[in-house]
């Protein structure tokens, strides 16, 4: 529960409170809108509602949800959006906002017609429509011009989409403007229009106004009515900033919004929308809350924004120096939904830290690579709590990521806790991975648990490797084996001629000349080990058996390795994998097999490098196995509740082995594998 310290919140300009017009936001802390891919059959339900629930326990002022919610048919559910176009969602909206304000926190819901953004052949499979028949490169659509049939309809679907959330309890909504129906409108690069919809920016601006005149009728002057708006639509937009202000002045006068939620740049492509819109891993922290001051310093209006503002530090900038009044720390709030109430209790230094990974923006959203809760509130707990029963002595053998969280949530659970890791360093691959010229950030993951773990007085040892006989000894209840794994090279022939990408990364093989990589798994080493390649001088050819570079991983991070791909001149080879590798002369002949074309080939080289993931090591485990109590088993049924594991009678230990000491897989997998097994103990 959200128990602020008085004295903290006096002198803390994101703990004061908010104002506008009838309603009392409690700080400037909010989570903006978002698909978060908890919806079932476009309705927000147990899931999606405790997934933001848990924002409000944890204090935040402001939850808006529902991220491009639909408001008429032919703007279809095509990324997990709620469906606001029916009467059916209201009572879910009545017990949203009824937990949500119990919880002492405010609550909003995005509305929107997609336009051209949406998806002809999703949904009704009706056809998409816009200002213009101006097609997406993101979304792909040619649309229908509307006409004023199609106008009319999507104003009164826009008033009673907002009905709908004022019956539903909320505090209000936001339209969403750019990129989306209402700013196709706005900009002349999609809206060739000459009658009264376009040309003139007056003109560009009509159907916004009739829009909000009509959700205006709708609900009244006693419900919020925002806009999330492109205060610049940056340098390759067709709107800037002095434009945008003209705009926000024109809906201002005409008493259309109470709000603006500002937002930077263009959405109309994949790159734009990872570079603007979404910015992650490598980019500067909040990177556009400049031109939002700017904008908010001319429209004179109240300013919500969100990109990147992943820490205290950038909100707290941000509000005391009037750049915004509501700071958006959205993904900050997937990482740690707690943040503000450990901010106001004094306990800043346990907030979780987003590492900008953009691991929410994949396909198993609202999931989080550092917090593998989010989303699983319905079966997984943010605040671990104390076990019931005996207090148990557990032993965690390795120190990655899976083997730190395990230790982490059992020491939370009040256990007698003892790591072990056989490096000088905690941290396992999360190391090797950070070692990359944009991946740094990796290391908070490491870094918050190593200091939780010492908050909590759990048993740290380092260069600790420790056989079945050492663990034996100590006598454990629990035994985590959290080993991980080592690189993978499995070729028809010449694997020992190989080296792999963990090597490039750590530094243990100096390359030269030219070399081949080879990427068997479209994850980060590989791209990993080509940038390190260029950064010693080699010339590289990249060959990748997926059908795109970095294929495994979020758009975002593929845009990001494209580009530095781009930078060094890097043209990958998709769908094409290594055969074998032999000796020629004193350098190394390496035969290709394309999977399109079925052609083998050959490249000659100085080196060649194998990404083909890891496999488990498990010596120890193998040995450990047999003399516990579960015989190195765990119950998966179990597991996936994560329910306790079965008890077996007898003295002795059980042993549960997660993360890649199983198989291979990514960081966020580890972590669950630990949080399952150890939340249970």
């Amino acid at each position: 529960m959200y128990s602020p310290n008085p004295t903290i919140v006096a002198k803390d300009p994101l703990l004061q409170p908010l104002t506008i017009k009838h309603v009392t936001f409690r700080n400037r802390i909010m989570s903006t809108s978002h698909a978060c891919g908890l919806e079932v059959n476009g309705m927000p339900e147990e899931a999606y509602q405790s997934y933001h629930e848990e924002k409000a326990k944890g204090g935040i002022g402001l939850s808006m949800f529902g991220g491009s919610s639909n408001v008429d048919v032919d703007s279809p559910n095509i990324f997990r959006q709620l469906n606001v176009g029916t009467d059916a969602i209201i009572p879910h909206l009545q017990r949203f906002s009824a937990r949500m304000h119990g919880q002492g926190a405010g609550l909003m819901c995005q509305i929107t017609h997609l336009g051209r953004r949406g998806d002809p052949y999703g949904g009704a499979r009706l056809p998409t429509i816009a200002p213009s028949p101006v097609r997406e490169t993101a979304h792909r659509s040619i649309p229908k011009e509307m006409d004023e049939y199609d106008i009319d309809r999507v104003v009164k679907a826009y008033a009673l989409a907002a009905a709908r959330c004022k019956e539903g309890g909320l505090d209000g909504i936001e339209t969403m403007s750019s990129g989306h129906l209402i700013g196709q409108f706005f900009s002349p690069e999609t809206n060739r229009r000459t009658d009264r919809f376009g040309g003139s920016l007056e003109n560009r601006c009509r159907f916004a106004l009739m829009v909000h005149e009509a959700i205006r009728k709708a609900v009244g002057d006693d419900f919020l009515v925002g806009m999330r708006f492109v205060v610049d639509e940056g340098p390759h937009g067709a709107l800037r900033l002095e434009e945008c202000v003209r705009i926000a002045l024109i809906l201002k006068e005409a008493g259309a919004v109470d709000f603006f939620n500002a937002i930077y740049g263009t959405m109309e492509s994949v790159p734009a929308l990872a570079e603007y819109n979404m910015p992650g891993m490598g980019s500067p922290l909040a990177p556009w809350v400049e031109p939002v001051g700017a904008f908010r310093r001319e429209v004179g209006m109240p300013v919500f924004h969100a990109a990147r503002i992943a820490d205290l530090a950038s909100a707290r900038y941000a509000v005391r120096e009037g750049k915004v009044d509501m700071a958006g720390m959205t993904r900050a709030q997937i990482a740690d939904p707690y943040i503000v109430a450990k901010m106001a209790s004094g306990r800043e230094d346990e907030i979780r830290p987003c590492v900008g990974a953009t691991h929410c923006q994949s396909q198993h959203r609202p999931s989080c690579l550092h917090n593998p809760v989010t989303g699983r509130e319905l079966t997984l707990k943010h605040q671990i709590p104390k076990t019931q029963g005996p207090v148990r002595k557990v032993v965690v053998i390795g120190g990655g990521p899976a083997g730190l969280e395990a230790a982490r949530v059992s020491a939370e659970r009040g256990h007698e806790v003892s790591l072990y890791e056989a490096a000088p360093d905690f941290g396992g691959q999360i190391l090797v991975g950070a070692t990359g010229s944009w991946r740094r950030d990796l290391k908070g993951i490491v870094e918050w648990r190593v200091a939780e773990l010492q908050r909590l007085g759990a048993s740290l040892n380092a260069n600790a490797y420790m056989d079945e006989r050492d663990i034996a000894a100590l006598e454990p209840d629990v035994v985590i084996m959290a080993t991980g794994g080592l690189p993978l090279v499995d070729l028809e022939a010449g694997a020992e001629l190989c080296t792999n990408t963990w090597d490039v990364l750590t530094g243990q093989v100096a390359l030269a000349g030219d070399v081949l990589i080879f990427d068997g798994t479209g994850r980060h080493p590989g791209p990993l080990a080509a940038e390190r390649a260029v950064e010693m001088g080699a010339r590289v050819t990249y060959v990748s058996i997926d059908a795109m570079l970095a294929e495994e991983l979020t758009y975002a991070e593929r845009i990001r390795w494209k580009r530095v791909f781009l930078k060094h001149g890097i043209q990958p080879a998709t769908e094409t994998r290594l055969v074998s590798v032999r000796r020629q002369d004193n350098r190394l002949l390496a035969t290709l097999a394309n999977d399109v074309s079925r052609e083998v080939s050959t490249v000659l080289v100085d080196h060649v490098v194998v990404e083909q993931g890891s496999i488990p090591m498990a010596e120890v485990y193998d040995q450990l196995r047999g003399l516990s109590l579960n015989d190195g088993v765990s119950d998966l049924a179990a597991m996936v509740e994560a329910a306790p594991q079965p008890r077996r009678d007898g003295a002795g230990f059980e042993v549960h082995r997660i993360g890649d000491a199983v198989a291979s897989r990514n960081i966020h997998s580890a972590m669950l594998d630990a949080l399952r097994i150890c939340s249970a103990l």
